[in-house]
């Protein structure tokens, strides 16, 4: 299952094995930008990482607790990736937009992916080329039930991939239920905690009473969907980060600054688990 601040929680301090083996290593979104800050920008800037305060903004209240997780922090230097998480409701009720009105905003790009920032469709266009050699032009979800899809890659009649994006905890349920049984058919599953995806996030800004607001989430969508995509892989920038930041695409740097690791519910107790 793909890394998620939300499921990740989930799954290490309540389901422990036989799960967590089953996770992806590659960090989040939001730890990789955590390194990418204090350990490349801070040394192109000649800055002490200390010396850099890191504010990131999210749909999710986990994504707060993530900023937390022990052993988050690079091997490279001693202070965390992100300094503060602010909820996106939360930024919008304290207009933090004021503090950064004069900066002019880059293109911006995205990942072929869901709205919710997932990899599903990526990961899936490089495992069919990397271990099939077929190039996957568009990617085809097929809805089985709501907030669950399904993704395969057939040829001559049999299927070599079969992936899933299961959205909200009644999915998550039954998907473990599959696993502990040995009956998980898919080779790769997108997990999201909140139905709907992370758009749907309870950190987002909320209608007055407290409900989800749909057409600002349809709204959303939009927005994201007209953004260019731009493959990881065809990036100058990312290409440059890889041979110059991470010296090289499987390297041990590149494995320490990528990957991470789970632990049992047993190791991982804390009184900030007890108090959220």
């Amino acid at each position: 299952p793909g890394t998620r601040a939300c499921w990740v929680r989930y799954a290490e301090r309540v389901l422990g094995r036989p799960v967590t083996p089953h996770l992806c290593t590659a960090k989040s979104p939001q730890q990789v930008m955590g390194s990418l800050v204090k350990d490349y920008f801070a040394r192109q800037q000649n800055l002490s990482p200390e010396k850099i305060f890191h504010v990131i903004v999210a749909p999710c209240y986990d994504r707060k607790l993530e900023a937390l997780r022990e052993g988050l922090s690079s091997a490279s230097h001693s202070s965390r990736g992100a300094d503060c998480v602010l909820t996106s409701g939360e930024e919008a009720g304290a207009h933090l937009h004021t503090e950064f009105g004069d900066l002019k905003e880059e293109k911006v790009t995205r990942h072929d992916g869901a709205s919710s920032d997932g990899h599903l469709a990526q990961v899936f266009r490089h495992a069919a080329k990397e271990l099939f050699n077929e190039d996957v032009e568009e990617v085809t979800y097929r809805a089985r039930r709501c907030d669950f899809q399904e993704v395969t890659l057939e040829k001559n009649g049999e299927v070599l991939l079969r992936f899933a994006a299961a959205y909200g905890f009644r999915n998550i349920q039954n998907m473990i239920l599959k696993l502990k049984k040995g009956a998980l058919p898919y080779h790769f599953v997108e997990v999201l905690a909140c139905p709907g995806g992370c758009l749907n996030g309870r950190g987002q800004a909320q209608s007055r009473d407290g409900r989800v607001d749909k057409a600002l989430l349809q709204q959303m969508e939009g927005i994201y969907s007209d953004i260019p995509v731009r493959p990881p892989e065809t990036s100058a920038h990312v290409q440059e980060l890889y041979q110059q930041w991470l010296e090289g695409l499987d390297s041990p740097k590149a494995q320490e600054t990528l990957h991470t690791r789970f632990s049992s519910p047993e190791l991982c107790a804390h009184d900030l688990d007890i108090r959220w």
